[in-house]
């Protein structure tokens, strides 16, 4: 796995400085800088989600693109990445610069499992273009930055008629500049409550852990939210609102112990 990264960042740096000499001997560059790119993972209901990621592609603003392979190509369960937590894909060394897109090349083994049972989903847009994503960060030189990759498991899912799923991934790209969160904790456990990040058009959201209720929404973009508790019907607990909710890029709202209450 050493080997794989000191030939990413190798590779990497030696495609762009090659594009940078053909374009202009008189760069600006002063330095390079340093990207850590990390693969993170919104709620869903099912029992594990399976995701075969084979390469990246990386844009940047008149260079091209360059195909990149993770530190770990292969499957990921995505659900193993909620609430906060996150895995590294890669981390590469780059020239100043803005990149304009990135791309997740799929394989063929991406399954979902349901009520204990293993699936296959079909991806072929993925696996053939890739899935598109788009960041629109500038780096400059000496920098270091950190980029998830939010993969939304629930909605990036569809049961078909015949009973089969396919993958229509929905993902999205932030990074530390551009990511605002809500955070707290919701009691009690047995409510089963999922939380709602409600933005204009936009919904955003967590399932809580069941291990002690806390819960975090990643990736919001500045601005005032309406955040919903919803508990489970079968429980009995409950709905909760807080409106006027303010986030902030590179900020945390932390909205402290929500104790849901029965009628």
């Amino acid at each position: 796995m050493k080997k794989i990264s000191v030939f990413v960042v190798v590779l990497f740096t030696v495609f762009f400085t090659s594009l940078s000499c053909k374009k202009s001997s008189n760069s600006s560059s002063s330095g390079y800088s340093t990207m850590s790119m990390r693969l993170t993972d919104d709620p869903s209901s099912y029992d594990a989600v399976y995701i075969d990621i084979q390469q990246v592609g990386i844009t940047m603003a008149g260079r091209g693109e360059l195909m990149l392979t993770p530190i770990r190509p292969g499957v990921y369960d995505l659900l193993k990445f909620r609430n906060g937590l996150d895995t590294l894909l890669l981390r590469i060394t780059i020239p100043p610069g803005s990149i304009e897109q990135m791309r997740l090349i799929l394989g063929s083994n991406n399954s979902v499992v349901v009520g204990g049972v293993s699936y296959p989903l079909s991806t072929p847009s993925a696996q053939e273009s890739g899935i598109k994503l788009n960041l629109n960060e500038t780096f400059v030189a000496n920098g270091s930055y950190d980029v998830w990759i939010d993969f939304d498991a629930g909605k990036s899912i569809l049961q078909t008629g015949n009973g089969s799923f396919k993958l229509k991934p929905v993902v999205r790209a932030f990074s530390a500049l551009t990511n605002g969160k809500i955070e707290g904790y919701v009691l009690p456990l047995t409510s089963l409550t999922t939380v709602y990040a409600i933005n204009g058009v936009d919904t955003f959201s967590a399932i809580p852990s069941s291990f002690d209720g806390f819960f975090v929404i990643e990736g919001l973009p500045s601005g005032n939210y309406t955040v919903a508790f919803d508990a489970a019907t079968t429980t009995g607990f409950n709905d909760l609102t807080m409106s006027n909710v303010t986030v902030t890029y590179g900020m945390e709202t932390n909205l402290g112990t929500v104790v849901l209450t029965h009628p």
